[in-house]
C-alpha cells in the first residue's frame, strides 16, 4: 500500500506535465471516459452493490444510501457529464485581463491551473467521476479520498476512468485515489502542504469543520444546506406548490433540496391544505409551528432543532411568517449560506429578498435543485462553495484555476 506521502508526491511530480497537456488531449481523455463508464457499467454497478450490501448492513440510512447508489441512469449522467466538460472552453491558458503601462511593459492575468488538489468526500461516488473529469480539463492533477462507505464504487469508477484517461495521454501519477482510507490518514492528508496546492472537503459539518480547522494547505469549503423556499403573500398558488414539492421531494438527500418551508400568513390557507396534501403523498414527514398545525393536522410540532437542521431526507419543516422581512431574519438566524429561493409575482418583495439574503445562490420563483454545476451549464461541479473568497456558488471548472501575472518587457529597468 501507498503511504499519503507518496501518493501526494506522485501527484506533485505529474503537475508540470499537466500543466502543459494540450486541449485535445483533454478532450480526447473526456471523449474515452465517457465511452469507458458506459461501456463498462455493469462492472461499476456490480462494485457499488457491494457498497449498498454493506451499507445495508451497518444501516447507514435511507439518504447516505441513495447518494451512494449507481444505476443504468446515473451512469449515464456521468457520461453525459463528462462531455458536456469537453464541450467547454479550456480555461488554462484564458486571458482574464491585459494593459500596457506607461513605460511599455505589457501585463496579462493569465489562467493557470493550481497543481494538485485533494478532494476529500462521503459516501458519493459520482463526486470521483466529477472530480476527474474537472481535474483533468483544468490541467489539474487529483488526489482523491472518498470514505470507506463507497470503496469498491470509488475503486471501480477510478480504475475505468484513469485507464481511458492515460490511453488518451494524460500522465499516469495525474489520478490518484488514496489506499490509506483511515481517519488518521484524513490529517495527514490535509497537512501536505509541500504536495498539494488546495484542499476540498465535501461532506457532513464534521468533516467540513475538521479541515477548515487543521488543514494546512488551503481549503475550499462546501458548506452544508440548509436551504429555505419562501411563500410570499404575491405569490402564484399553483406556482409556488410545485416549487415547494420539488424542491423537497425531486432528491431530498442531497445538499439543495429544501429543509425548511417559510410561509406568508395571509397566504397560508390557501396554499398549505393541498401543499400537505402533495407533501403527505409523496411520504414527506411535516413539522410544523403551531400556526401551520392548524392548517396541517398531521404535522408534529417542530422544536428549534428543526430550524436549523440539514436533514437531506424526506421531512419538511414549516413555518409561518407575517412579512418577507421575518422570512429575511429567519433565515439570517438559521441559514447555512447554500442557497435560499423566494416564490412571488411582487417586484418589491422579490429585491428585498434578494438584497436581504447572503447566500451563494438566490433564486426567485425556481426549485432550489437548480442550484447545481450542470444545471448552470458548469458540466459538473466539485460542490457548492459557502465561503465568500476564490469561489462562490457551484465550484466548477474555472474555479479549479488560479491567475498568474505575465509581464513582457523590452529591455526596461526600474
Amino acid at each position: 500500500m501507498n503511504t499519503i506521502t507518496e501518493q501526494c508526491r506522485a501527484a506533485f511530480e505529474s503537475t508540470f506535465s499537466m500543466r502543459t497537456i494540450s486541449t485535445t488531449i483533454k478532450n480526447q481523455a473526456l471523449t474515452l471516459m465517457a465511452e469507458a463508464v458506459w461501456e463498462k457499467r455493469r462492472f461499476i454497478i456490480e462494485e457499488n452493490q457491494r457498497d449498498l450490501d454493506q451499507g445495508q448492513a451497518n444501516d447507514i440510512g435511507a439518504a447516505l444510501l441513495d447518494r451512494l447508489k449507481l444505476d443504468d441512469a446515473r451512469i449515464k449522467d456521468i457520461a453525459a457529464s463528462f462531455l458536456s466538460i469537453r464541450d467547454l472552453k479550456d480555461p488554462v491558458g484564458e486571458v482574464v485581463s491585459g494593459w500596457r503601462q506607461p513605460n511599455g511593459i505589457d501585463i496579462r492575468q493569465v489562467r493557470v491551473p493550481f497543481g494538485a488538489i485533494a478532494m476529500i468526500y462521503e459516501a458519493r461516488p459520482n463526486v470521483t467521476a466529477d472530480a476527474i473529469a474537472l481535474a483533468i480539463k483544468s490541467g489539474n492533477a487529483v488526489v482523491l479520498r472518498g470514505s470507506s462507505t463507497a470503496e469498491f464504487s470509488n475503486r471501480a469508477l477510478s480504475a475505468v476512468l484513469s485507464e481511458a484517461a492515460y490511453a488518451a495521454g494524460v500522465p499516469k501519477q495525474a489520478i490518484q485515489l488514496l489506499d490509506d482510507l483511515s481517519r488518521e490518514g484524513i490529517h495527514t492528508l490535509i497537512t501536505q502542504r509541500a504536495y498539494l496546492s488546495l484542499v476540498i472537503p465535501r461532506g457532513g459539518s464534521g468533516l467540513i469543520q475538521y479541515v477548515v480547522q487543521h488543514a494546512t494547505v488551503p481549503s475550499i469549503e462546501t458548506g452544508i444546506g440548509n436551504c429555505h423556499v419562501y411563500i410570499d403573500v404575491h405569490a402564484q398558488i399553483e406556482k409556488a406548490i410545485a416549487i415547494a414539492v420539488n424542491s423537497k421531494t425531486h432528491r431530498p438527500s442531497v445538499c439543495n433540496s429544501c429543509e425548511t418551508l417559510l410561509i406568508h400568513a395571509d397566504i397560508a390557507a390557501q396554499v398549505l391544505p393541498e401543499l400537505a396534501r402533495q407533501l403527505i403523498e409523496k411520504k414527506v414527514e411535516i413539522r410544523g409551528c403551531n400556526r401551520t398545525m392548524h392548517y396541517i393536522p398531521e404535522a408534529r410540532a417542530a422544536v428549534d432543532l428543526d430550524w436549523a437542521t440539514e436533514y437531506l431526507d424526506l421531512i419538511l419543516a414549516i413555518k409561518i411568517v407575517d412579512s418577507v422581512a421575518d422570512a429575511i431574519q429567519h433565515i439570517r438566524q438559521y441559514g447555512s449560506g447554500h442557497s435560499e429561493a423566494i416564490v412571488t409575482e411582487h417586484i418589491p418583495s422579490e429585491q428585498a429578498f434578494i438584497s436581504g439574503i447572503d447566500a451563494a445562490c438566490v433564486l426567485v420563483n425556481a426549485s432550489t435543485r437548480f442550484v447545481d454545476g450542470g444545471e448552470f451549464g458548469f458540466g459538473a461541479e466539485i460542490g457548492i462553495s459557502t465561503q465568500k473568497l476564490h469561489a462562490r456558488g457551484p465550484f466548477a471548472l474555472k474555479a479549479l484555476t488560479t491567475t498568474q501575472y505575465v509581464v513582457i518587457g523590452n529591455g526596461q529597468i526600474r
